[in-house]
């Protein structure tokens, strides 16, 4: 019925890549098999308990019921702008430059939809998280991009990287708007250095154009490698705006809450289009999260460890059963190249056989960008004993691709 009548916004989205992977897993799990996940960066850990404890204390409270603020209370914005003080020695102004957000994916979203105009074009590199280029996309602008280059220790190609972007500014029309940037990065683990940030402003300055930078996992880094903030750059916030999460550092996934900080005017974008769309988080979710974001932050330390400790059980029994893959610096993931053997496959066979025959579930790279069809990604959200159980799978998966 009414089939004149067009949604063209959604016809610009394509299919949901991982939905084959999920609807085999759903399916597979139906039918009783065990199945090993490392598909959905989803965090598997409990929220440290004073969060809790802060949430279920503020709950009780009936002046907590109400409508809260859309870009969120005082005391949060002004627990997110001491963060950064502690951590990047950067002062943020919590009225004009911190907005709350109901996960750093819905603030960034928002913030595309309020200034972006149809018809702007935007870069992103790829691979890259699906929603860092189709939220423009959703708001009728277009994307440029171009494939990351990084070393085996998963270091950006930075001279690489500019050579890249300073192509895309010049020979991109409507000339780019919006520059993306996500270190550590999702999928492909790639970090980077204040170096690159210095490097970035200076462009943007000089090209004339926003940067978009999400450090969601920022916090989940290893060996001494510390992730950096764009503000740590001089003149940095005259250009930027950056995007942060409770989800991965403190395993608060389902609380749904990150922001966006820096830029007075994004900021301030965002702001006005979240008082139109939303009265905000839960005020004892908002209260929760400042005791987060105040409090000892050794349960972070801890996160990263416990994350840090399932990578190296993953590298070394998947090793052992054929499957050789580097250690990355920071996030929760491992982005691998599929096992020579079977690379001729793609990304998205190579899943799909995996999940249906070794009943084990990763995200296929094809899913992120052309740019990474040859790769997976997995997330170290099962336990040791179950990634060893997986590495055993693997091994008898593995066998058939032998000469």
């Amino acid at each position: 019925m009414f089939d004149e009548i067009e949604f063209e916004r959604i016809k610009r989205l394509p299919k949901y890549v991982f939905a084959a992977i999920n609807e085999i897993k759903l399916k597979m799990r139906q039918d009783g098999e065990d199945v090993i996940d490392f598909s959905m960066g989803n965090p598997d850990g409990p929220t440290p308990n004073p969060i809790i404890d802060k949430l279920c204390e503020a709950a009780r409270k009936p002046k907590n019921h109400g409508y809260s603020a859309s870009k969120g209370i005082y005391k949060l914005r002004l627990a997110i702008a001491d963060t950064y003080a502690r951590k990047y020695g950067v002062k943020l102004n919590p009225d004009s430059q911190v907005c709350i957000a109901m996960g750093s994916k819905e603030g960034y979203v928002h913030l595309i939809q309020a200034i972006t105009n149809p018809g702007d074009t935007a870069i992103v590199a790829e691979p890259a998280y699906p929603i860092h280029y189709y939220a423009f996309i959703l708001s009728g602008a277009n994307v440029a991009t171009f494939a990351l280059k990084w070393n085996a220790e998963y270091e950006l190609d930075e001279d690489a990287y500019f050579v890249e972007l300073e192509k895309a500014l010049c020979n991109t029309m409507p000339k780019p708007k919006f520059v993306v940037t996500n270190f550590p990065h999702n999928p492909t683990t790639i970090v980077v250095y204040k170096s690159f940030y210095e490097r970035l402003v200076a462009l943007a300055k000089k090209e004339r154009f926003y940067i978009i930078n999400d450090i969601a996992y920022a916090d989940l880094s290893f060996d001494g490698y510390v992730a950096p903030s764009i503000f740590e750059v001089e003149g940095a916030i005259d250009v930027a705006v950056e995007s942060y999460t409770l989800s991965k550092s403190y395993n608060m996934a389902g609380w749904r809450v990150g922001c966006i900080v820096g830029n007075a005017r994004l900021v301030e974008a965002l702001q006005k289009m979240k008082s139109w769309l939303d009265y905000g988080i839960y005020t004892p979710i908002q209260i929760a999260a400042t005791i987060a974001l105040n409090g000892e932050q050794e349960c972070v330390q801890e996160i990263a460890r416990k994350y840090e400790k399932r990578m190296e059980v993953l590298i070394e029994s998947f090793g052992a059963a054929g499957w050789e893959m580097s250690k990355p610096k920071a996030s929760m993931f491992i982005w691998t190249k599929i096992p020579e053997c079977a690379l001729h496959l793609g990304s998205m066979e190579f899943s799909k056989r995996l999940l249906q025959e070794a009943k084990i579930a990763v995200s296929p790279g094809i899913g992120f960008g052309n740019h990474g069809d040859s790769y997976v990604r997995i997330a170290l959200i099962e336990n040791e004993n179950r990634i060893r159980q997986a590495a055993r799978n693997l091994k008898k998966f593995l066998k058939q691709f032998e000469a």
